[in-house]
């Protein structure tokens, strides 16, 4: 048995990873969980799964949480603000951090993981984009495994296993096309908050979201690719699949592409990334090709996503100019 902290346990990469310690308890054991500001679903989630520890980063919502559970016994351990998520983060013997913090606030917590020797399901791209440079040197010191939880990477990590040292020629990142997929560039001047909002094919949280309908959640995306990968920028290509059955390739040095598919499900790269290298039995419904039907591919629009170029010109640019475009 594995015993995970989960750190962003009400959002969506938060919720779907209880589902997979819900699902499987003879495999994971939860220790710790932290959440933003939800008090009324973290304080559901520590009844149901009874962490040893907990925290809720709005220090000021703690007394909210301790009233809400306290008829419980025993009482985990209750904290509060930054610091708390970030003892969360680093407390006891889990194994493994799942980092389903949004944004740079999942930054310090991870650093925290890695520096008490947990293994990382990375699930917060902005800890590689705006601390790449600083997060890497920690994973070689420290020994720990950095595995991706996100479709997209772990699609590559997966498409890697068993690739030799010098065999990887090219990433190529899928990309739905998000809600705007098939506006015209004109029909973009008239784009309200509810409309980006429409994820043609995944369920996910709010920012990420509008980060896809956008296109700068690939951008971000290729710069975390080469961060985890080591893959220069020349070598990493976007391609719009709207259908997001692949969730990306690897193009050998040979030429011969391998991909990864499945269904729009994040739990399957979540659970890999608390598994590996072993494959869990799960009962989820598996990919019918012939459901699936045709899988198409296309060149993305530079014009009506000009936040792709964006990306990619602070992710050359490199030094501090990654978290620069992570903070704007």
């Amino acid at each position: 048995m594995k015993k995970i902290t989960l750190l962003g346990s009400t959002g969506s990469i938060g919720t779907q990873t209880l589902d997979i310690v819900n699902q499987y308890p003879e495999q994971f054991q939860l220790v710790g969980l932290a959440a933003g500001r939800n008090v009324e679903m973290l304080a559901a989630q520590i009844r149901q799964f009874r962490p040893i520890i907990a925290a809720i980063r709005d220090q000021e919502r703690l007394p909210e949480l301790k009233a809400a559970i306290a008829d419980l016994d025993p009482q985990p351990i209750l904290l509060g603000g930054e610091a708390g998520v970030v003892e969360v983060a680093r407390y006891g013997d889990a194994e493994a951090v799942v980092t389903g913090i949004v944004g740079c606030a999942g930054l310090l917590p991870t650093i925290a993981a890695i520096e008490a020797g947990k293994d990382i399901a990375l699930a917060n791209k902005e800890t590689l984009i705006a601390g790449g440079p600083v997060v890497l040197p920690l994973v070689e010191k420290h020994g720990i495994k950095l595995l991706p939880a996100d479709s997209e990477h772990s699609a590559i990590f997966q498409c890697l296993q068993g690739v030799p040292a010098g065999g990887l020629r090219r990433i190529i990142l899928t990309a739905s096309g998000g809600a705007f997929r098939d506006w015209s560039v004109d029909k973009l001047t008239s784009v309200k908050v509810a409309d980006a909002l429409k994820h043609p094919n995944w369920s996910m949280g709010r920012k990420i979201t509008v980060d896809s309908a956008t296109l700068m959640n690939k951008g971000l995306e290729v710069i975390e690719a080469h961060f985890l990968f080591g893959m220069d920028y020349d070598h990493i290509d976007i391609v719009i699949h709207p259908q997001s059955i692949i969730h990306s390739l690897i193009e050998l040095q040979d030429t011969s592409v391998l991909a990864q598919l499945g269904w729009p499900d994040m739990r399957l790269p979540l659970l890999y990334s608390l598994s590996w290298p072993e494959r869990i039995y799960t009962d989820w419904e598996p990919l019918d090709l012939v459901k699936a039907g045709n899988l198409t591919f296309r060149e993305p629009d530079h014009q009506k996503y000009p936040c792709m170029n964006i990306a990619d010109a602070a992710g050359r640019a490199g030094g501090s100019m990654p978290a620069v475009l992570n903070a704007a």
